[in-house]
């Protein structure tokens, strides 16, 4: 059991970051199939199970892992060229290591962290990698030798370096809020309440918030802020040179990146993996009701799901009737949660911290792919900005509000202490 709990983490790490590239690539399919009124990717299957179009995504990532690798023969710095993709990967990568996906465990006298790096220098950490990844983007656009790549690198540099100072200055207003740089107190922070409101990054700070969220956009290169690979002004930016699976990297550190700028968002402003007005031990002390409700949750939810999918599941396609298929595995496993959590609700199990540990890391899920579905949103409903709109929004609006919000929240934390 401690082995378990030691490497669940680690686990969890691989799969919020690398195993939910296809699904964010899904994600960003069919969401922009839905903004644009057209269908999405339903035609790619094995054996007629197409999995709402996941299958694509599959094949997609297979495509870029088979497919012939190549070097382009005016490349001089054939060392940088090919490490230049691998610094993006594991820069962005790296960043998830210090995310909280659930409180911390105490099962006899030994406590176990939900973090894969379980330090309390976690902002830090962040903010290193976050923006180490550049220099992965430098390296690509300046060892390909072509113009469009190089003018791709530099404007993702100028980009990075803009906005991450806005970026650096909106986590102090946050530091100086909850008085502590370790992302699991803040979470822990969070889970009480200002006036009638939960105590939520949010809430607290909403200018910071806001600055955040729009400054991990433009350090992820998400549009609107995608300048430095701007197809309509040059090819593809920093990643031209680059095809096969090293291309493949730098794509998959993309969506890495923004799952990692995601997972701190929802930790520091939206409450991490607590639910509101109710903190870890509200969760053990009610776990009997709160596994009850859950019950209740996934038996309307699945019926409502299948009524969903008979419904507009209207392809036919050779092979297994798919239908069937999801309808029997949606069942069956309703059936089983069900009487897993009724085993602990009616009291012949003992809850315990391991499933408030796992309703934790459910909620975390929950809010994580919300925070995926408004990054992809806000790429299908804006257009891309200009180098120079990118780079006046940066020094010219967002630093100068930051550095307002630091004066401001020092007054107050100042004041609320002094009174106190």
């Amino acid at each position: 059991m401690s082995t378990v709990l030691i490497l669940l983490p680690l686990v969890l790490t691989i799969l919020f970051s690398l195993v939910t590239v296809p699904i964010l690539v899904w994600m960003e399919r069919r969401i922009a199939a839905l903004i644009q009124d057209r269908l999405g990717p339903n035609r790619c299957h094995i054996n007629g199970i197409r999995l709402g179009g996941i299958i694509q995504s599959v094949a997609d990532m297979m495509k870029l892992v088979f497919k012939e690798e190549f070097l382009p023969s005016h490349i001089k710095n054939k060392f940088y060229y090919m490490v230049a993709p691998s610094i993006a990967f594991m820069s962005a990568f790296l960043t998830f290591m210090v995310i909280p996906y659930a409180d911390n465990i105490t099962i006899g006298e030994q406590t176990f962290h939900m973090q894969a790096l379980p330090t309390d220098l976690g902002v830090l950490w962040f903010l290193a990698f976050a923006g180490l990844g550049v220099y992965g983007i430098i390296l690509g656009g300046w060892a390909s030798h072509n113009k469009y790549a190089i003018l791709g690198s530099m404007r993702a540099t100028a980009q990075v370096i803009g906005y991450e100072v806005a970026m650096g200055l909106s986590l102090v207003s946050m530091l100086i809020t909850y008085g502590t740089i370790s992302l699991n107190e803040m979470v822990s922070y969070q889970s009480q309440t200002f006036f009638i409101l939960p105590a939520w990054g949010i809430v607290l700070q909403p200018l910071a918030a806001i600055i955040f969220i729009v400054t991990a956009f433009a350090e992820t290169n998400r549009a609107p802020f995608d300048a430095a690979e701007g197809e309509s002004e040059i090819v593809a930016g920093y990643h031209t040179e680059y095809g096969a699976m090293k291309f493949g990297l730098f794509f998959v550190a993309e969506y890495i990146a923004m799952a990692a700028s995601g997972a701190l968002i929802v930790t520091m402003f939206l409450g991490g993996y607590q639910l509101p007005y109710l903190n870890t031990n509200d969760l053990i002390n009610n776990f009997e009701l709160v596994l009850w409700l859950i019950i209740a949750f996934a038996a309307v939810t699945s019926l409502l799901f299948l009524r969903w999918m008979k419904k507009h599941n209207i392809f036919v396609m050779s092979g297994l009737n798919e239908m069937k298929v999801y309808t029997t595995i949606i069942i069956a496993f309703t059936i089983f949660a069900i009487m897993v959590m009724s085993y602990y609700a009616l009291g012949l199990g003992h809850a315990s911290e391991v499933g408030v540990m796992l309703l934790q890391f459910a909620i975390f899920t929950v809010k994580l792919f919300f925070l995926h579905f408004l990054f992809i949103w806000i790429r299908w409903t804006l257009p891309r900005f200009r180098y120079d709109q990118t780079q006046k929004l940066g020094w010219n609006i967002l630093l100068p509000l930051s550095l307002a919000n630091i004066f401001i929240t020092a007054i107050v934390v100042v004041g609320v202490n002094y009174g106190s």
